[in-house]
């Protein structure tokens, strides 16, 4: 999705790396995220339902910083992050359940000055999007559906975006935008 948005608007792509902190045997449900940068964000009234203690938590944020450091390595090579200090960002996912991914990806960003930024996402749960109004400049969901279960259950075709896939979408970006214009 983020490819597609950054061809139609002729604007740069790259890739911000975070990763889902999930549940202990129920993965796919977000207790926290970690990004780039050493941010780590958790919903704290999940983490005392859950009965996620102190020592959990933090072997579930060594486990994902892992494969975080390993994707920063794979997707983005020896290209350093971009200069995004004044200029609009557009963070796009392929939706919002809980939204902790996307407020770990906000928090660091925020880090980096900015001077705008966008969630851009096609779906998500109507009280998230609405939650994500007043940490950005500007929130995009283009369906809150109701009763919002997962992200997934408003695909056809929900299979993962690879590894191959997404460094070959960033090197696409790239070659478009270092053509003379």
């Amino acid at each position: 999705m983020a490819f597609e948005i950054a061809m139609a608007l002729d604007a740069p792509l790259d890739v911000f790396i975070v990763r889902k902190l999930g549940l202990p045997g129920h993965e796919e449900f977000g207790i926290g995220a970690i990004a780039s940068g050493d941010v780590r964000v958790v919903n704290e009234a999940v983490l005392r339902a859950y009965d996620v203690d102190a020592e959990a938590l933090e072997r579930i944020t060594a486990h994902e910083g892992l494969e975080l450091a390993r994707r920063e390595r794979l997707y983005r090579d020896d290209r350093p992050f971009p200069a995004i200090e004044d200029r609009v960002v557009i963070l796009v996912d392929d939706g919002l359940a809980t939204g902790s991914t996307m407020r770990a990806a906000i928090a660091a960003l925020r880090k980096k000055g900015p001077s705008k930024i966008v969630v851009a996402v096609p779906v998500g749960a109507r009280e998230t999007c609405t939650s994500m109004a007043g940490l950005v400049d500007e929130v995009i969901c283009l369906e809150t559906p109701e009763p919002f279960y997962a992200v997934g259950l408003w695909y056809e075709d929900f299979t993962q975006t690879d590894d191959t896939e997404v460094h070959e979408l960033l090197e696409r970006a790239a070659v478009r935008a270092a053509r003379p214009r």
